[in-house]
């Protein structure tokens, strides 16, 4: 038996609009007018409330296996769950082993079985001395794979230069398969830390750790991965980009046709340098939350599609290691919690900045779904209500007003620089291949807001 879900307000591939899903065997087969509702489907009405495919997040960190303690995948999946994400892509390090290898990927893939929430894929690393492991991993069906330009704060991940890219990308050209690059270099760095050192810098100040990841790190390690990328005309993506001053430089690459794309994340729209306190460990990342002009640089990014997608880099830790007692920025771990958050805290900024428009909706689909999914290779199954594709939806009150807690997020460790915010919009059921996995509404004691099980599957890229 098909199942229906419409509402007056569903992003399809046409836009916005009055709508039915027809759903069966966990696919949409048709999407059709409101009132086209077949007699013998099972129907779910969900009237005024925006009906939105399943979010796509490429950037997590779940560090299961070898350090669940921070977080594992019962924990992020179910995070992801309350948050209408239906796809996560875990990113190569903090869990043990690191993904370098095919062994690496069957030891996660174990780790995997039978927690997952949400259905999930594992980047591939590229560090020192494992580009004869690369090919395996793309046969064995990694989306891609993942580098950094500067330490990464795992000893087990080394950082690479502009000799191992090369040498990874001769591996991978022709591949289809994107180089995802930290996009940070060291001189920079070690410069501005020698000038800190030297002036005795207090590091319970935000603005010494900020001055210790100079805007120079970015753009110098963005011009390296342009010059590659046209090279070997390999796809290449910027992660989590923080500094606008590197946007002139993407602008002049994609009039180029430079196959690079962009990335940058919530904490980076909504935060901005002025208003952190010192000590505030919590929001610490790299690179890091810089000024509130910066910010409106990238919103404004954002809005033209020189930014192509949005994803959380959610990197949790032990509270312990953020070091709140000491307060010092220099002895924290780098990371933002906040699986689960990016639709409500995007929303709202969204709507803060006149963006709340029908047209708004669309933009944080394309966002937030279809553009991660086009990144990871899941176009035509994941990230847009198309006919085939699988049936992630979410289903989302935008006018509901809410304020972020400790009992409102299920992520492992309740340490989040989000915690207290005010935010607009709230997820009220979210649905995996046409069956539901989450919902505000009543359900069965002590499941809290999850239906079911872990029925989540690993994405195999072919």
């Amino acid at each position: 038996m098909a199942d229906a879900f419409r509402s007056v307000r569903v992003i399809t591939p046409r836009g916005l609009a009055p709508a039915t899903l027809i759903v069966e065997r966990e696919r949409i087969t048709r999407v059709c007018g409101w009132d086209e509702v077949p007699a013998v489907a099972h129907l779910h009405d969900f009237g005024n409330h925006v009906l939105m495919p399943g979010l796509v997040d490429t950037h997590v960190h779940i560090n299961e296996p070898g350090r669940t303690e921070w977080e594992g995948f019962i924990t992020a999946t179910r995070a992801a769950a309350a948050g209408g994400v239906t796809t996560l892509v875990d990113m190569p390090l903090n869990c043990i082993p690191e993904i370098v290898d095919v062994a690496a990927l069957k030891a996660k893939r174990k780790a995997a079985y039978g927690k997952v929430w949400v259905d999930w894929a594992a980047w591939g690393g590229v560090v020192r001395g494992n580009v004869e492991a690369l090919a395996a991993l793309a046969a064995a069906g990694v989306p891609g794979f993942k580098c950094f330009l500067v330490h990464s704060g795992i000893d087990g991940f080394s950082w690479v230069t502009k000799a191992h890219l090369s040498a990874a990308l001769t591996t991978l050209r022709g591949s289809g398969l994107p180089l995802l690059a930290h996009a940070e270099v060291g001189l920079p760095i070690e410069i501005a830390m020698a000038v800190l050192q030297n002036q005795g810098a207090d590091w319970r100040e935000y603005a010494t750790y900020l001055a210790s990841r100079p805007d120079q790190a970015e753009v110098d390690a963005i011009a390296l991965l342009i010059r590659l990328a046209e090279e070997f005309e390999s796809p290449v993506h910027v992660v989590h980009l923080s500094s606008a001053q590197a946007l002139p430089l993407l602008a002049e690459a994609r009039e180029r046709g430079v196959p690079i794309t962009v990335e940058t994340c919530p904490h980076y729209l909504w935060f901005a340098a002025e208003d952190i306190p010192d000590g505030a460990t919590e929001f610490k990342c790299a690179p890091p939350i810089r000024s509130a002009a910066n910010r409106e640089a990238l919103w404004g990014a954002l809005a033209l599609g020189l930014i192509d997608l949005v994803a959380t880099d959610h990197s949790p830790c032990p509270p312990g290691l953020k070091n709140r007692e000491s307060g010092c920025w220099d002895r924290a771990w780098g990371g933002v919690s906040s699986l689960g958050l990016a639709l409500p805290v995007m929303w709202t900024a969204m709507v803060r900045r006149g963006m709340g428009s029908p047209a708004g909706f669309e933009q944080l689909a394309r966002w937030m779904s279809s553009m991660p999914a086009r990144l990871a290779g899941f176009t035509g199954q994941k990230g847009a209500f198309n006919p085939g594709a699988d049936a992630d939806m979410v289903v989302f009150d935008p006018d509901a007003e809410w304020t972020i807690t400790e009992g409102q997020v299920h992520f492992r460790h309740k340490l989040s620089p989000y915690l207290g915010a005010t935010v607009r919009g709230q997820v009220l059921e979210t649905w995996l291949r046409g069956t539901r996995v989450y919902t505000r509404g009543e359900v069965p004691a002590g499941q809290e807001c999850f239906v079911g099980g872990p029925h989540g599957r690993e994405l195999i890229r072919s």
